[in-house]
């Protein structure tokens, strides 16, 4: 694999993983359930 795929596979990744990130923030804005440690960001 060369070094521009690596790259793009980990950019997709990422942002794959900030979507995500994005979409579980909105549910726990929409619906707090406890938590056992506050979320820093």
């Amino acid at each position: 694999m060369s070094d521009a795929e690596k790259k793009a596979r980990l950019a997709e990744a990422l942002r794959a993983n900030l979507r995500r990130r994005k979409a579980q923030a909105r549910e726990q804005a929409e619906s707090p359930a406890p938590r056992e440690e506050p979320s820093r960001d």
